[in-house]
Parts: structure tokens; C-alpha cells; sequence
């Protein structure tokens, strides 16, 4: 038997935010079963623990979706950091995009972990326009704007959009047929890769930006929070003008639509109009534990 626990991330509240899986003593598990663990969560990512590679680091760890394995994930790297973190106010994670360094802070009860992102993005793939995003996402073409679309990568990969308001952004939903057409138009086919998704973002609400992000044909309908496309947001917003040199710090909601309200703050830093520095943060409460049988 497995032991696992079940985290809500990026929340302080239990059963909020966007529910994870950890799973303990994974070192012996062959892909193959992780996957089916993951499927058996159905939650859109668990993560799995292993013993590090180099014993300066506090762990190793595997990220999958219900369909597939990802290099880099930000909720599961913040409620993994928080789970193993007590105590402590560092834990290093070795994920398969690379190091991941994370700060934790706060009391026990009410812990804050801020990682680094491994990467710093890079586009990839063209754009959608928006004649094309309106018929993926079921929305008018004057919903999107002013920012330009976008599709970057930094160990997953996203379409991003802004639309003008918050009524715009409740009422987007993906259209099955039209959605793979739009990946197409990008030339991010996600057949055999993972973590293509569609973050789309507003501004106004509570936050300086509420978001949804979509990522259907990874077995992900729409994701509560969604950290590692907050961290690459900080290029889309860099692209449109958003960041000036220097550190800026916004913080955002996502899953408000779905009832699972999260909370994230994103911490960019810039120079000579380049990104040098992107950070993510966020709490995380444990709301369950047990085990599970090893598959097969």
C-alpha cells in the first residue's frame, strides 16, 4: 500500500482552490502505474515523491495529469513543498523541467511557499488570432483584447488570451471540434505531449487579474489555479506592455467560476525589457489522507 495525502493549493480554506495528490515512496512505481494512479485521482495533476537524486536536495518528484506526464507543474510543486516543509523554511525539488528552489513561510497552519520557475519562458508556435479563439472558446470576437494573444512555453506549453471583462471571462467554454482546430492554427498539436492549455485572463474583481484556464484534451476541463501558467503569464504581459523594469508583484484569482476560488501572487523581475526572475507563491492546507493500492 501507497500513502498519500490530498492537499487544497493555492487556498487556505479546505476544500477550495485546486485539489492535489501526493503520493509517498513512489521510487519503485514504473510510469506506467503512476499514470494509473493519476487517472485514479482524477485530479488535474498528482505528484509523486521519490528520493533525490543528489541527497542535498529534499526530493525528487514525477507531476502527471490524468492523461500524462508533465516536466513542471506549480500547484503540485507549492502543496508538495508545503507537505515537505515543515520545519523548514527551504525545500529543493527535483523536477523534470530542473531544480525548483521554494521558499516556505508563515506558521504551520497557514505555511506560504513561493518557488522560482525553472525556466523562464519562450514563445512557441504562432498565435491563434481571434476569429479563432472565439469560435474555441464560444465567445464574440469583441470579447478578446486589447492585449495580443499569445502561446509561450517554460516546461508546459499555453495559448493565452485577454478578454475585456469578468462576464466575458464566465462565460467562455471550449467547443470541442473548434478546439483542436485552434491548437492546430498555433502548430502546438498536443498529440504525445502535454500541458497545452488555454489561459484566458481579465482584469478587475478583487485581484489584479482574475484567469480560467482550459486544457481539455489533457483530461483537464478547466484547472482551479493553475500555477506554472501564472509563471509564464509574466510573458504575455511582458509582450504587451505590461511590465516595466524592475520587480512587479500582482496577484490573481482563478477557478472563481467553478467555486473553487484560488489565490496566487506572481512576482516578476525585468531588466533592459527582459525577464530575469519569475516567482509564484501561494498556501496550501492539507484536507485528507490515506492509502492506496499499487496498481497491478
Amino acid at each position: 500500500m501507497l500513502r498519500f495525502h490530498i492537499y487544497d493549493v493555492f487556498t487556505d480554506t479546505p476544500f477550495t482552490g485546486n485539489p492535489l495528490a501526493i503520493v509517498e515512496g513512489a521510487d519503485a512505481l514504473a510510469d506506467t502505474e503512476m499514470q494509473t494512479l493519476a487517472r485514479q485521482f482524477n485530479l488535474s495533476e498528482t505528484i509523486f515523491i521519490h528520493t533525490p537524486d543528489d541527497p542535498g536536495h529534499t526530493a525528487k518528484v514525477r507531476i502527471f495529469t490524468p492523461g500524462a506526464e508533465i516536466p513542471f507543474a506549480g500547484h503540485p510543486t507549492i502543496g508538495c513543498a508545503v507537505h515537505l516543509g515543515q520545519g523548514r523554511d527551504h525545500v529543493t525539488l527535483e523536477e523534470v523541467a530542473g531544480l525548483v528552489p521554494v521558499t516556505l513561510s508563515g506558521p504551520a497552519d497557514a505555511r506560504m511557499a513561493e518557488f522560482t520557475a525553472p525556466r523562464l519562458p519562450a514563445p512557441i508556435g504562432t498565435p491563434p488570432d481571434i476569429p479563432t479563439l472565439a469560435t474555441a472558446t464560444g465567445l464574440p470576437e469583441t470579447a478578446f483584447g486589447p492585449h495580443a494573444p499569445g502561446a509561450f512555453e517554460g516546461g508546459p506549453a499555453f495559448l493565452f488570451a485577454q478578454l475585456r471583462d469578468l462576464d466575458a471571462l464566465a462565460q467562455a467554454r471550449p467547443q470541442s471540434g473548434a478546439w483542436d482546430k485552434m491548437l492546430a492554427t498555433a502548430g502546438i498539436d498536443d498529440t504525445g505531449r502535454s500541458g497545452v492549455g488555454l489561459y484566458l485572463y481579465a482584469q478587475g474583481g478583487m485581484t489584479d487579474i482574475q484567469a480560467r484556464m482550459f486544457a481539455p484534451n489533457d483530461g483537464i476541463p478547466e484547472d482551479p489555479a493553475t500555477g506554472s501558467a501564472t509563471a509564464i503569464l509574466a510573458a504575455q504581459l511582458l509582450a504587451n506592455g505590461m511590465l516595466a523594469d524592475g520587480d512587479t508583484t500582482l496577484t490573481l484569482a482563478q477557478g472563481v467560476e467553478m467555486g473553487r476560488p484560488s489565490r496566487l501572487r506572481l512576482t516578476t523581475a525585468v531588466a533592459s525589457g527582459t525577464l530575469t526572475e519569475i516567482r509564484v507563491a501561494g498556501q496550501a492546507v492539507r484536507v485528507a489522507d490515506g492509502q492506496i493500492r499499487r496498481p497491478g
